[in-house]
């Protein structure tokens, strides 16, 4: 805790630990405390995700954030302008950290959380703008099928947790229904982004 400082994604989006100041006036900043959940901005994919989401178009989109962690990804769609989000996970610690993080960042109303067994059986007929998970090529590739359930053509997709030489099992398994493709790649670590072709 005591070594985080704010770091900036992208161009505007600024995660900073609770008590620090963002450094730029004019950027968008997510509040932090760093805890027991995975997810505070520092390892290379969830930076990449980070920034990712930095450079996309949000306003009024739906987000799907399949393995959320702390929440980071979700909160920071949100806080960039999309109009709500769900975030996942199979972790109680995981949840209850995402609920206390969008609390921080007063965006708890527009974020609904769950483990998969609760939220996506009710979910089934709804669709997402934006899709992103990261998590590990493994479980990546075993929940390509699900995650198809609620993509509709031109939903945008971002992936990570997935080694360099993992992404073309990954882009293989998601290849029937999405068109995915290396956008970064850092400390050995890739992003894998494209958009839903059918």
């Amino acid at each position: 805790r005591r070594s985080l400082q704010p770091l900036r994604f992208g161009q505007r989006l600024w995660v900073c630990p609770e008590g620090r100041a963002c450094p730029d006036a004019a950027g968008i900043s997510l509040t932090l405390e760093p805890g027991l959940a995975f997810g505070t901005g520092t390892h290379p994919t969830t930076a990449m995700c980070l920034a990712w989401l930095d450079g996309q178009p949000l306003g009024n989109s739906r987000v799907l954030d399949y393995g959320c962690g702390s929440g980071i990804l979700a909160i920071a769609a949100l806080i960039l302008g999309a109009r709500s989000a769900m975030a996942v996970d199979i972790g109680l610690q995981a949840l209850t950290a995402t609920r206390a993080n969008a609390a921080r960042n007063h965006c708890a109303e527009r974020l609904t959380t769950g483990l998969p067994a609760e939220l996506l059986p009710a979910c089934a007929q709804e669709t997402f703008e934006i899709i992103v998970a990261n998590i590990l090529s493994g479980p990546l590739v075993q929940l390509a099928p699900r995650l198809r359930r609620f993509a509709r053509p031109a939903t945008r997709v971002a992936l990570s947790g997935i080694l360099v030489d993992q992404a073309p099992e990954v882009i293989a398994a998601f290849g029937p229904w999405a068109r995915l493709a290396v956008t970064a790649d850092q400390g050995g670590w890739v992003l894998l982004a494209g958009t839903v072709t059918s």
